[in-house]
């Protein structure tokens, strides 16, 4: 079958048609249905090599990919900073040679800088995803938010998606902003002004600063992880300040509504975006984005390392 989806690499979400994503999506609904059942491994992949090439910490990430190569029957290699020759000086295109000297079939990248997997693709023959760069995109996160919200609610045209937090310093904020919108939802960012980037609503959203008022109006709630590490710079007073006008509680969740989906990338910080009875609650669906993103991530891989359908 002919894939309606035509790039060699997955850096961002601007460059994507509807219909890619549609046709993504479409294939991440039978890579779901592989991942359930008693046996969860095809040869659709058997042969192909998949370099996991993390240059920051990541555990939800790279072990979704790592599984989503393994079921396919790929061949995983997972490089981090720390055991790579990075630590002893060596460059990224010094990295980027040596990469390609060894024929990969598929590259997956996580950098702290915005543009390093787009600088690799462009010193590379082999396809590459971007895992997060930096505060720019995480394309993988916003497609398997998508996915997860179209399978519980329907499609996202028409819908108001709230992404309360730090969207200043977010990468998934702007690849679901970028996502969402390109789908014909309406997106309101919320936070503390501190954490919200001027300029913002060049990107079609609107701004609130209130979330309470905003409440009643969503169909779908995203929470994002506070980076604690922010706190010392002075973006809030203190972090039970930030849980107090920001955090969703069970007396927040009751003004919204009573069909209202809640979302949050991992790893939640309880007690600060999310009370705990909350993210266990029964408009959680925190716990179908992981399995969701293991599937679509199955589904790119395919795509990228070129298998076949017929072998599955």
């Amino acid at each position: 079958m002919e894939l309606p989806f035509f790039h060699k690499n997955l850096l961002g979400i601007e460059g994507l048609r509807v219909e890619e994503i549609r046709s993504l999506l479409n294939m991440t609904t039978a890579f779901k249905e592989i991942s359930r059942r008693e046996i969860k491994k095809v040869p659709t992949l058997r042969g192909r090599t998949i370099v996991n090439l993390f240059f920051e910490p990541s555990t939800r990430t790279r072990t979704s990919f790592e599984l989503a190569a393994k079921r396919l029957s790929a061949d995983a290699v997972n490089i981090s900073s720390s055991t790579s020759s990075v630590v002893k000086g060596e460059t990224l295109i010094d990295t980027v040679k040596n990469l390609q000297a060894m024929h990969p079939d598929l590259i997956i990248m996580r950098h702290s800088a915005a543009g390093a997997p787009h600088f690799l693709a462009r010193h590379i023959e082999t396809p590459v995803i971007n895992a997060g760069d930096g505060a720019h995109e995480h394309p993988t996160q916003a497609l398997l938010d998508l996915y997860t919200m179209e399978e519980h609610g329907g499609e996202v045209r028409g819908k108001t998606i709230g992404i309360v937090g730090d969207i200043a310093h977010s990468r998934v904020a702007r690849s679901n902003i970028l996502c969402l919108t390109k789908m014909g939802a309406k997106v309101i960012v919320c936070g503390p002004p501190t954490l919200i980037p001027k300029g913002i609503e060049a990107m079609k959203v609107e701004v609130a600063y209130d979330l309470d008022a905003i409440l009643p109006r969503l169909d779908i709630i995203m929470m994002l992880r506070i980076q604690l590490e922010r706190q010392r710079r002075g973006h809030f007073p203190s972090i039970s300040e930030y849980s107090k006008f920001y955090g969703l509680n069970r007396r927040r969740l009751e003004r919204c509504k009573p069909e209202i989906l809640v979302m949050h990338p991992g790893p939640v910080n309880r007690g600060i975006e999310l009370e705990p009875d909350v993210a266990d609650g029964s408009r959680s669906v925190i716990l179908d984005q992981v399995e969701n993103g293991l599937a679509l991530r199955m589904a790119l891989l395919y795509i990228l390392a070129g298998g076949r359908r017929d072998d599955s």
